[in-house]
């Protein structure tokens, strides 16, 4: 699993490093400008990429790399590896969704109408992706996962 750097402050409990690496604005533009990001967007105000080296050094050594990232970072990795495999990860519905997020306490209202919204611009992008796993049951959805990961690319 790669670590994402982040723009965005750590939320309670994260630790940098481990859940993101958190980087001021000017850390993120460094990485841009010297192309040090795999992939990288905007969303929700804040700034998220994939370091490169880490990716490349374990795709070198013959390992799968899983990157938790948002529809536009999935096409700009499907450009520069179009061999990737692309696993769309949906909630069961809007609904769920809404109270996901309202659970972990951390937006406002205007903001979860946000996220919202996107959501629904993303869910209607899903069939871009190789698969789509419905996150109903969070073991359930580990396990699609797991064997997507096990099954060969040919």
């Amino acid at each position: 699993m790669s670590v994402s750097a982040t723009t965005r402050p750590p939320r309670p409990g994260e630790r940098d490093g481990i859940d993101y690496h958190f980087l001021d604005d000017e850390a993120f533009d460094r990485l841009i400008a010297t192309d040090a990001l795999l992939e990288w967007a905007a969303f929700g105000g804040h700034r998220y990429g994939t370091p490169r080296a880490s990716v490349e050094a374990r795709l070198a050594e013959g390992r799968t790399v899983l990157l938790e990232i948002e529809v536009q970072g999935a096409r700009q990795v499907r450009e520069r590896f179009p061999d990737a495999v692309l696993v769309f990860l949906a909630p069961p519905s809007e609904g769920v969704l809404r109270e996901r997020l309202e659970a972990r306490g951390a937006d406002d209202p205007a903001r979860i109408a946000e996220r919202l919204e996107l959501g629904r611009a993303e869910l209607a992008q899903a069939d871009d992706f190789d698969h789509v796993v419905v996150n109903d049951d969070i073991e359930a959805a580990a396990s699609a996962i797991g064997s997507i990961l096990d099954t060969p690319v040919s």
